[in-house]
């Protein structure tokens, strides 16, 4: 066997541990999940906006695949970190002393935007969207009956969308240290970047024009952030190779 197809063995070898760890971590997760959802359900009905309206089972298996999928969902966050970490692990041996600090550093900084995000859409934006449903279909008349698992999933939908999204700083700066983007290409890119993150709020947001603008407003925030965040990554990466330069 030569060396190269050793190499590539052990590289399987290691990617096999590492994506068993991550499946393992899954599966504990998913079973607090499993003790979580119930009591989270429960307090999320408790607030203020469903308050407003009953919701309702229309199929049997509505109520239990909502706790499952709640299950499922709280799973995916806890093992996040997990997953950032066992990708680290695995690219650390091609990776720079110098590097190998910065890029662990990112774990815990993507995991809290990534909360941050969430926490964003349910405290601002799905109150405003739900809120603005609700005297929509007040002054037509219409009273509003929701079904639990649509309520839940559009719930979902909205606060995991946010929390994937303002993970976009953190992929502007691994980009920017990567070489591919800029600052200044990403502000010559801007108006093709804004019609890009309308396209985006579309696929999150309810066919409706205000909640449309609610939520493509602080995207188009986050893209002019990570522009900072890119020129912040430059300044530094020019400021290392400077002192690398002195040694």
């Amino acid at each position: 066997m030569t060396e190269v197809s050793m190499s590539l063995t052990g590289h399987l070898k290691e990617l096999r541990t590492r994506l068993l760890i991550i499946l393992l971590s899954f599966f504990l997760a998913f079973f607090v999940g499993l003790f979580v959802s119930k009591p989270l359900i429960l307090f999320l009905q408790k607030d203020d906006l469903p308050k407003e309206v009953i919701l309702h089972v229309f199929k049997v298996t509505d109520a239990f695949q909502i706790y499952i999928e709640m299950a499922f969902i709280i799973g995916l966050i806890l093992v996040f970190p997990v997953i950032l970490y066992q990708l680290w692990a695995f690219v650390k041996p091609g990776l720079h002393a110098s590097e190998q600090r910065i890029t662990l550093r990112y774990i815990p900084i993507t995991f809290l935007l990534f909360l941050c995000g969430v926490v964003f859409s349910y405290v601002i934006t799905f109150p405003f969207i739900l809120k603005f449903m609700f005297q929509f279909a007040a002054e037509l008349g219409v009273e509003t009956t929701i079904g639990l698992a649509t309520y839940f999933q559009f719930l979902l939908q909205i606060v995991l969308s946010f929390g994937v999204l303002f993970e976009l700083p953190m992929v502007i700066m691994l980009l920017t240290r990567l070489s591919l983007i800029t600052p200044n290409g990403m502000r010559r890119a801007r108006k093709y970047a804004y019609f890009c993150l309308l396209i985006i709020a579309a696929f999150i947001a309810p066919p409706e024009i205000l909640s449309h603008l609610m939520i493509t407003i602080p995207l188009i925030g986050l893209y002019e952030i990570s522009i900072v965040v890119s020129g912040f990554t430059v300044r530094r990466m020019d400021k290392e190779m400077n002192m690398k330069k002195m040694l």
